[in-house]
């Protein structure tokens, strides 16, 4: 499985961004596919994530009502809106087995795209 993660850029405070996610090879139906971000001098969090043969979601709670994950065929998609400097970062797309916030339980990675929010 691999990952490849883009439409990163940069935007004022307030504006919107949507970054994607495209895999390539087989992604079992059961997988979750996660966003996580990491901003400079800080460890990567988690930010949401969806099941790939649903549409459960779930959000890190700063990211809730501005941000929306959503999938379609093979790509996974987070719009961005709203966006604040706290959301600078270089967003990393995840996929795994589990229903994790945490970084570890995702076996496969994008090589990140990065967002750039001025105030």
């Amino acid at each position: 499985v691999q990952l490849q993660a883009s439409g990163g850029g940069s935007v004022q405070a307030g504006g919107s961004l949507r970054v994607s996610c495209t895999t390539s090879g087989r992604t079992p139906s059961s997988y979750v596919m996660g966003w996580f971000r990491q901003a400079p001098g800080k460890e990567r969090e988690f930010v949401a994530r969806i099941v790939w043969n649903g549409d459960l979601t779930y959000y890190q709670d700063s990211v809730k009502g501005r941000f929306t994950i959503s999938r379609d065929k093979n790509t996974v998609y987070l719009q961005m809106n709203s966006l604040e400097p706290e959301d600078t970062a270089v967003y990393y797309c995840a996929s795994g087995r589990s229903a994790s916030r945490y970084a570890y339980a995702y076996e496969y990675w994008g090589q990140g795209t990065l967002v750039t929010v001025s105030s």
